[in-house]
C-alpha cells in the first residue's frame, strides 16, 4: 500500500491500483481531482478543510460509482445520493473499495471550553493506517503508520507527544499542517523524535511513501 500526503488533512492511500481518499476539504487545492480519479471516500468531520460538500456533491452527480462513508454531520449535508452516502459512526467497520476500515473516536479535539464539543470519527484502515481527523484520540488496536495532526486551533505539541507514545506506531507522519511554517514543521518533528523516540515524518504536498 501507498500514502501520499496532500494538503493538510487529505490523504490517498493506493493499493492493487485502488485508492481511497480521506478528507478532501477545501483547503486542498486538487481536491475535485483526486474525488474524480476513486470511488470511495472517507469523511471525518464537517469542517471545510475536511470536507468540500460542493465538490463532494458535484462528484455524486457525476460519478455513479462514488460511494462516500462519513459520521452524521456530514451525510445530513449530502444526502442520500441514492444509498452511496453511508452514515458511520465508532465501531462500525466496512470495505470501501477494498480497503477494510474501522471507524474509531467519536469527538472533535476541544478548542475551547466556550465552543460546544462537536462530532469527528477516526478511521484504521486495513489495522494499517490511522487518520485522526482532528483529535488525539487512541484507539484500541495496533497501527503501524499514524498520521498526526500537528497545527490548528485545537492541536498542542504535549497532547501530540503523549498521543504519539501511547499509540506507539511503527511510522508516524505529519498531517494537518497548513497553518505551520517550514520551520515549524520541523519543530515539531524535532521535539516529537526527542520525546517518543519515534521520527515524525514530513512529506510534501503531493509526496508518495510505501507503507
Amino acid at each position: 500500500m501507498d500514502l501520499t500526503k496532500y494538503t493538510h488533512a487529505t490523504v490517498v492511500l493506493t493499493k492493487d491500483d485502488t485508492t481511497l481518499v480521506i478528507d478532501p476539504g477545501a483547503y486542498t487545492p486538487n481536491s475535485a481531482d483526486l474525488v474524480a480519479g476513486t470511488t470511495a471516500v472517507l469523511v471525518t468531520h464537517d469542517h471545510p478543510d475536511h470536507l468540500d460538500a460542493d465538490v463532494l456533491t458535484a462528484a455524486l452527480d457525476a460519478q455513479p460509482e462514488l460511494r462516500v462513508w462519513a459520521p452524521a454531520s456530514v451525510t445530513q449535508a449530502l444526502g442520500d445520493h441514492d444509498g452511496r452516502v453511508t452514515t458511520v459512526a465508532p465501531g462500525d467497520t466496512f470495505d470501501a473499495a477494498g480497503f477494510s476500515v474501522q471507524v474509531v473516536g467519536g469527538d472533535h479535539a476541544v478548542i475551547h471550553a466556550d465552543i460546544p464539543l462537536m462530532s469527528n470519527v477516526g478511521f484504521v484502515v486495513d489495522g494499517a493506517v490511522y487518520h485522526p481527523g482532528d483529535a488525539y484520540f487512541v484507539p484500541e488496536v495496533a497501527v503501524e503508520t499514524l498520521l498526526v495532526p500537528t497545527s490548528g486551533p485545537w492541536a498542542k505539541l504535549g497532547e501530540l507527544v503523549d498521543f504519539v507514545r501511547a499509540v506507539h506506531p511503527s511510522r508516524a507522519v505529519q498531517i494537518h499542517d497548513l497553518m505551520l511554517s517550514d520551520a515549524g514543521k520541523g519543530s515539531f518533528a524535532q521535539f516529537a523524535q526527542q520525546l517518543t523516540g519515534t521520527e515524525l515524518v514530513t512529506l510534501a504536498d503531493g509526496e508518495t511513501i510505501a507503507l
